[in-house]
């Protein structure tokens, strides 16, 4: 494996040497400062509007890359001391409505007439910022890592407006400096800009991108000339304060109702343009929207993202380093099962090459649990190298106590400390035809019985007809980390994949081809426990909808006993060893229907020479832009020899979206799981009464289904304000 790795990196090396250029480097908008007052208005009234250089002539990318739009597209940019503005007319191909979901910020961007562009502020290629809207004024915002992933559950403060006309629509917006991060002294920016029109089932951009890639790639961007460097923004510290009040009870447990109140802060504090530091005293995330259950037939823990506002800027740094099922970091470990009471976190870049991140959170004790006060850590350091790719380096450090005495020295709750350290190598080609990443982790805890080690490899090739990956990871058994996401350990893994798309002259599909993916899976001993291979075919449509078919075979060799319910108690024994054939498929509809669906099925073999089907669908309707509502519903029946018989469990989860305005949301769904034999409800309404200042209604409850009796429930109303000094 360690060879296999050696001759990654040298492929990764040359091919970085052989591609440095930036692709689109010829494709520049001017951009120069105005001297007017600027009104969001959604109006192109003003004289500065006249003046600027526009980006038109965009280039399709959807359903075809080799030629121009037929949707056409202009954008205008300018600055004064304190914003970025700019105004976009997206003009009509075909005759009717637009066609959106609603007005909930971070829309889906498939399923909207939108116009998003993307900022690399650094020119690194590698990390920036994306704004945008809908056709009905719904805003979107996110933070870009990985040369064109999006993390949209990142919110800062800016304005815009959208006017609708018979032929056009305009979006218009200013974006504060302060809201972003970004060198200071450079005069080109790299930029793109990306339009989805439903009507013409177009995606096109102004900067050409190829169709194998997102419009999001940031390899692709072309240039934001600058009149002169954009200027300094100024002292940028914003105080978010926060008070909450709230009654919860535990009727299972025959509680009395718990009265809460609560008040705490965050503190952003700009240290020069690139640099963030944050600051967060008695942390409350009670009006974060609560995970969407799944029906769990898995060996191993599940992975639930992260969606707390503090954790999220420039949180690639952190929570990306190894790979989705080897992390040395994972943030919803910290505060899971006990209060954070303060924290700091420095983030950005230093210069154009080196970013850093440093973070220290303390959580208080539960004495109840017999749980110690907890400190976490993190330190990493990320220097660019090539054309866009990087080195890093990470640690990790959970320390019992720290900043508090634990709840009793001779009985601790868990070890004293777990640390974890890693180096990665990131690849990126310039026109991002080769990426792939390699890394090596090494753990220490006083409960360590032998070396804790993890080493891991990929490379990937995507042209515009042919893709594959060839993927390797070893954990050892004795690696241990506490504060990231490793829900196995003590393996070699070899995962290869490959697979071709077709583009055929019709004017129904737009792609087809077969995908040949298998992951094995070895003790460290190299006998096999694991085999999962599988057979895909897909088929894309130019009306956006989707269908894949696909056969599979698995093999495992159970290394613990394992309940195939997960509900029933009854177990596996150890080392027995199962294999079986399934098929099944996907279908997706076309999103610019107001009703609109996804169904998929699975048949064929289970555990112990059983059997197991799934059928699982979502309906959505909507009454545009106002009001949309979904029903997803999961179906699973496992025929099994005794002592389980025939199992059966249905999740099924109704979801309501009320936006009365771009500022006005009410949300509410109902999770009933029959694993767990629960059902949650909960409510949500939120006032964006200023950008990014809310005041947040949530009411919680869970119930047995039979009888319909109450468990638990809560009441939170929670005020935030952002608060600019």
């Amino acid at each position: 494996m360690k060879k296999i790795s050696l001759l990654i990196l040298l492929l990764i090396s040359f091919k970085e040497f052989s591609f440095s250029q930036k692709i689109n480097s010829s494709y520049r908008l001017n951009i120069e400062k105005t001297a007017e007052p600027m009104i969001i208005d959604g109006v192109m009234d003003e004289l500065t509007w006249e003046n600027a250089d526009v980006a038109t002539d965009f280039f399709m990318i959807t359903p075809m890359d080799t030629s121009y739009s037929q949707v056409r597209t202009d954008v205008r940019m300018s600055y004064d001391d304190k914003h970025i503005y700019m105004i976009v007319i997206n003009y009509h191909a075909v005759e009717g409505p637009y066609m959106v979901e609603s007005l909930r910020r971070d829309f889906n961007f498939g399923k909207n007439d939108n116009f998003i562009f993307f900022m690399d502020p650094f020119e690194d290629q590698f990390n920036g910022f994306s704004f945008g809207a809908n056709a009905a004024g719904a805003q979107w915002d996110g933070i870009m890592f990985d040369g064109g992933r999006i993390d949209l559950s990142w919110d800062n403060k800016w304005v815009s407006k959208v006017k609708n006309h018979e032929d056009k629509w305009v979006f218009e917006a200013a974006i504060p400096f302060k809201s972003i991060r970004y060198k200071p002294g450079i005069k080109e920016w790299g930029i793109n800009f990306s339009r989805m029109d439903l009507k013409t089932t177009e995606k096109s951009g102004w900067a050409p991108v190829p169709r194998q890639f997102p419009s999001a790639s940031l390899a692709y961007t072309g240039v934001l000339v600058w009149d002169e460097p954009p200027p300094h923004a100024g002292p940028n510290i914003s105080l978010i304060p926060y008070g909450l009040g709230g009654i919860s009870q535990n009727r299972a447990a025959g509680e009395q109702d718990n009265y809460r109140r609560s008040l705490g802060f965050d503190a952003k504090v700009g240290l020069g343009t690139a640099l963030n530091l944050d600051l967060t005293v008695n942390p409350d995330f009670s009006q974060v929207e609560v995970d969407r259950q799944i029906t769990n037939l898995d060996r191993f823990e599940l992975f639930f993202p992260e969606r707390r506002q503090f954790f999220l800027e420039n949180g690639d740094l952190f929570g990306n380093f190894g790979y989705e099922t080897v992390r040395p970091f994972f943030s919803r470990r910290i505060g899971l099962n006990a209060p954070i009471q303060a924290g700091a976190r420095l983030s950005g870049k230093i210069n154009k090459d080196w970013r850093v991140g440093a973070m220290t959170m303390q959580t208080g004790a539960v004495e109840k649990d017999n749980l110690d006060p907890q400190n976490f850590s993190v330190f990493t350091l990320q220097r660019r190298v090539f054309a866009r790719s990087t080195i890093g380096a990470i640690v990790v450090n959970r320390q019992a106590g720290l900043f508090a005495p634990s709840i009793d020295s001779n009985n601790p709750s868990l070890s004293g400390y777990d640390r974890n350290v890693g180096v990665e190598f990131n690849l990126a080609s310039s026109n991002n035809l080769w990426t792939g990443k390699t890394f090596i982790l090494k753990s220490f805890n006083p409960l360590q019985k032998g070396n804790g080690i993890a080493y891991a490899s990929n490379l990937r090739y995507v042209s515009g007809n042919l893709y594959w990956n060839w993927q390797h990871e070893y954990v050892s058994e004795n690696y241990t980390a506490e504060v990231g996401y490793v829900p196995r350990t003590g393996f070699y893994k070899a995962h290869p994949s490959i697979g071709y798309l077709f583009f055929p002259k019709s004017k129904k599909i737009l792609s087809h081809g077969p995908e040949i993916n298998t992951k094995w899976f070895f003790d460290t001993k190299m006998n096999q426990t694991d085999n999962e291979s599988y057979l895909l075919y897909k088929m894309r449509f130019r009306s956006q909808s989707n269908l894949a078919v696909w056969a599979a075979h698995d093999y495992i060799k159970l290394l613990q006993p394992f309940d195939p319910t997960n509900f029933s108690g009854d177990t596996l024994a150890t080392g027995t060893e199962h294999r079986w054939y399934s098929w099944g498929s996907e279908f997706t509809s076309k999103p610019q229907s107001i009703f609109t669906y996804a169904i998929s099925s699975r048949m064929g073999g289970y555990y112990a020479e059983g059997e197991r089907y799934n059928v699982s669908g979502e309906v959505g309707y909507r009454f545009q832009p106002y009001f949309s509502m979904t029903l997803s519903a999961n179906y699973n029946e496992i025929h099994l020899p005794e002592p389980w018989g025939v199992t059966t469990f249905w999740l099924v989860g109704p979801r309501l979206d009320l936006t009365l305005t771009n500022t006005f949301f009410v949300t509410a769904f109902m999770q009933y799981n029959e694993q767990i034999n629960n059902i949650n409800l909960n409510t949500r309404l939120q006032w964006r009464f200023k950008p990014a200042s809310d005041i947040f209604l949530v009411f919680t409850d869970n119930y047995l289904p039979a009888p319909f009796l109450a468990k638990d429930r809560s009441v939170v109303l929670k005020f935030t304000y952002w608060w600019n000094i």
